[in-house]
């Protein structure tokens, strides 16, 4: 089993920042891609930002100089820093990782449980 653990959400003012986190562990032998997604109310999950395990980066465009993704891979953690934050960044931010389990010869994908981001004065 594999589970992820997010943690860094909260509230903050527009223009604040904010730095997710997101451990993965368990019964892991290899992590591909890492990366973050959101879902605002009455809206669907959306990619915000994704991480090659060589450490190649996408970012949605809403996000693009705001956001940026990193990863460890000594820890199996994956950092979403958020600055310049707007309302409409207000969602519940989930962690994906897709990683291949100890003993498979197959990829999985995980999600986290989510955390929420709110972006209000």
């Amino acid at each position: 089993q594999v589970q992820l653990v997010e943690s860094g959400g909260g509230l903050v003012q527009p223009g604040g920042s904010l730095r997710l986190s997101c451990a993965a562990s368990g019964s892991i032998f290899s992590i591909n891609a890492m990366g973050w997604y959101r879902q605002a109310p009455g809206k669907q999950r959306e990619l915000v930002a994704t991480i090659t395990s060589a450490r190649a980066t996408n970012y949605a465009d809403s996000v693009k100089g705001r956001f940026t993704i990193s990863r460890d891979n000594a820890k199996n953690t994956v950092y979403l820093e958020m600055n310049v934050l707007k309302p409409e960044d207000t969602a519940v931010y989930y962690c994906k990782t897709i990683a291949t389990p100890v003993g498979a010869s197959y990829v999985l994908t995980y999600w986290g449980q989510g955390t929420q981001v709110t972006v209000s004065s």
